[in-house]
């Protein structure tokens, strides 16, 4: 059950793409929605469970505060799948595996494994050519903008993964931080609104229809799944279920959207991918922990 459960997770949340180029909201009031929709529904699971949510009030408020990173995350990944498509984007975001073992390594003092060391850097040569190296023939109306927004993604989702875990290191129910975080994000947004262009608040159909999707089966549904499952699955099927979700969305991408990326792309892809998996399997081996797939 345990793992049927983080693999429903994982084809929620492969989705969220799609759901969000079907919407054709802009990337900010996407950002917004999808947080601003979830929020309401996570705290009503949350009422049902607090009482077992021991967390001080120190580790709430850094729980929100990650909803700072999961925001500008958001955006940034929205913004690169204009540029770079939906799967492309969402297979780089997802490269935020390598960042947190990165961060990990500067920041907690924490040496990564040979494996890790070797790793990195098939990872980043392979997001080198997702951009399609200035070739005519790359995928997007502008691969390496898409490339360069999906890797910011990376990075504030490694950051908002750190966080995170430190707000809930004794295993809480995960519907209280997350609906911490998911408030954090819709503050965020509302802050950065004034200076990214505004967010359109009058609903559409079916955009809006969309985004109520994207915020109840990836936001709520997808994250409370696998935030339940991975931290009770052993290391190789965390790392399986880690690259699980990126890899239906290029699916998805090219069935919905018609997206072909290049022999390169594809290539690049391959290496993410490979890259993404050592990494994961390799740290799940030293401390099973949970990992969250990518927005």
């Amino acid at each position: 059950m345990t793992l049927l459960a983080a693999l429903a997770g994982a084809l929620a949340i492969s989705f969220s793409a799609i759901f969000f180029g079907l919407s054709g909201v802009d990337p900010l009031t996407g950002a917004f929605f999808r947080v601003a929709y979830a929020l309401p529904v996570l705290v009503v699971i949350w009422l049902t469970v607090r009482h077992r949510d021991q967390r001080t009030w120190q580790k709430r408020m850094l729980a929100f505060g990650s909803g700072f990173l999961l925001a500008v995350d958001m955006v940034a990944w929205h913004n690169a799948i204009g540029h770079i498509g939906a799967g492309l984007a969402t297979l780089i975001a997802n490269s935020q595996v390598v960042f947190v073992a990165i961060a990990a390594w500067l920041i907690l003092d924490e040496r990564p494994s040979r494996r890790i060391i070797i790793a990195i850097p098939v990872v980043l040569i392979g997001v080198a050519m997702v951009s399609g190296l200035g070739r005519g023939d790359a995928f997007g109306s502008n691969p390496l903008l898409g490339t360069l927004l999906a890797l910011v993604s990376a990075m504030f989702y490694a950051g908002f993964i750190l966080v995170f875990r430190a707000s809930n290191n004794i295993q809480a129910p995960p519907a209280g931080p997350l609906m911490e975080a998911t408030a954090g994000g819709v503050v965020t947004v509302l802050l950065l609104s004034p200076f990214t262009g505004g967010i359109d608040f009058a609903p559409t159909w079916p955009g809006h229809g969309w985004l109520i999707v994207l915020a109840l089966g990836a936001q709520v549904g997808g994250w409370l799944l696998i935030g339940f499952a991975l931290p009770r699955l052993p290391a190789a099927e965390t790392a399986t279920i880690i690259l699980v979700q990126p890899v239906l969305t290029m699916v998805w991408g090219a069935l919905i959207f018609d997206e072909r990326p290049s022999t390169i792309q594809l290539t690049g892809a391959a290496l993410v991918l490979a890259g993404v998996g050592f990494v994961a399997i390799a740290r799940a081996r030293v401390a099973p922990e949970p990992t969250p797939t990518t927005v």
